[in-house]
């Protein structure tokens, strides 16, 4: 049995022991709520690789198809991320000259005087894929990279008027 001196003795003890937990508690709390204020902006990687000749470069086929090569890479970028064609058939080649990113290729939904649907599901690093379509509407049809169009990997088609 303690004496009244021994538990007088141990009642500032323990509420020191406590201070030190209670500090510490506080103080990670502190830390968890600034670790989300931030209004930096995340870094993007620069574009760092240079197009080949024949991206960007609007061709006709011998069989009547406007062609065009986009590129993609590991900067979440397409280029060219703007190009024009006439109404009439077109042929786009995607390049994706990432090392490590996964890509892929469709027009927004929604977004054009009328519907695209031909897409490119999946690019892998390395790989190039090719769409054939017709547009006969002109305007400006925006298409995409879905995976990273948050990153700012859209474009625009236009299709020239008449």
């Amino acid at each position: 049995m303690r004496t009244p001196a021994a538990r007088s003795a141990a009642a500032p003890r323990a509420r020191r022991g406590g201070r030190p937990g209670a500090l510490l508690v506080a103080v990670l709390l502190a830390l968890v709520a600034l670790s989300g204020c931030s209004n930096s902006e995340p870094t993007l990687p620069d574009a760092t690789r240079t197009a080949g000749g024949d991206v960007g470069a609007l061709s006709t086929a011998p069989d009547g198809f406007q062609e065009i090569t986009l590129e993609t890479g590991d900067d979440y970028v397409f280029t060219p991320a703007t190009f024009t064609v006439a109404p009439g058939q077109v042929r786009i080649t995607v390049r994706n000259s990432a090392d490590q990113l996964t890509h892929n290729f469709l027009f927004t939904a929604g977004a054009g005087p009328a519907e695209i649907t031909e897409q490119i599901p999946i690019l892998a690093p390395g790989e190039s894929k090719t769409i054939e379509f017709t547009v006969d509407v002109p305007g400006d049809y925006g298409f995409e990279c879905s995976f990273h169009a948050q990153l700012g990997q859209v474009g625009t088609m236009t299709v020239s008027g008449p």
